[in-house]
């Protein structure tokens, strides 16, 4: 047994620390540059121009643009490399309407619970029920906490294939959905919004939850589409000059 162990123990270990693959690394570059423009809706290229710009072998470059292309962010061409693709907001709009079906039906399993609220509902009053002067102002630091808020109430229902769900959608929607709090006015209103729904989640008043949740989503999808497509045009216009 104890020989046993030791031969199990260092290959576990091995594979709890196993870093992201070079391709992880470069989808994710990829993606980040599509989210801030840098690669624009229309923009071709080469696998090749790719991988002397990230220093890369090309089999990760090729296995990271095939799951962009899976997801619906470029296309290859016949012979003359990759596109990146327009914005498809039919596809968005029906990613937001699956999510406001998700996190609609957490709140109402979380309104439905009784006792005191759990670690992850305190820990989202921690961060959300707080005066104005203590509220983060970063653009990006405000973006991943309104994606761990929306989460985090979906995890706390306590289904974890609704929370699997969510997860996916919520990693698709993510390359516009973070361009909702480049304004101030924006990420006021998503503290404002956020701590009534918290609010009306603690009180166990699932319409009230359901109904803040549902008009916090969709002002959020307006929003988004709005400045997806001025950031578009002034990313272009900045190229152009």
């Amino acid at each position: 047994m104890p020989t046993t162990a030791k031969r199990r123990s260092p290959g576990h270990a091995k594979r709890a620390a196993t870093p992201p693959s070079r391709a992880d690394e470069v989808y994710e570059q990829l993606k980040r540059d599509i989210a801030d423009f840098h690669l624009l809706p229309g923009d071709r290229f080469t696998e090749n121009e790719l991988c002397e710009r990230l220093n890369v072998s090309r089999t990760p470059v090729r296995q990271a643009l095939i799951r962009l292309q899976q997801e619906g962010f470029v296309e290859v061409l016949f012979r003359a490399g990759w596109r990146v693709l327009p914005f498809d907001f039919n596809r968005f709009d029906q990613l937001y309407d699956l999510r406001m079906l998700l996190e609609t039906a957490a709140v109402q399993r979380l309104c439905a619970h009784e006792g005191p609220p759990g670690p992850l509902l305190q820990g989202l009053k921690e961060l959300w029920l707080v005066p104005a002067a203590d509220r983060e102002s970063d653009a990006a630091a405000v973006a991943a906490m309104d994606e761990a808020f929306h989460q985090t109430l979906v995890r706390a229902a306590g289904n974890d294939e609704l929370a699997r769900v969510h997860q996916d959608v919520t990693e698709r929607i993510r390359i516009i959905r973070r361009l909702d709090f480049l304004k101030q006015m924006r990420i006021d209103a998503t503290y404002d919004e956020h701590a009534k729904i918290l609010r009306a989640v603690l009180a166990r008043n699932a319409d009230r939850a359901s109904l803040l949740l549902r008009t916090h989503i969709q002002t959020s999808q307006v929003e988004v589409r709005k400045i997806t497509l001025h950031q578009v045009f002034l990313a272009r216009q900045t190229g152009a000059g």
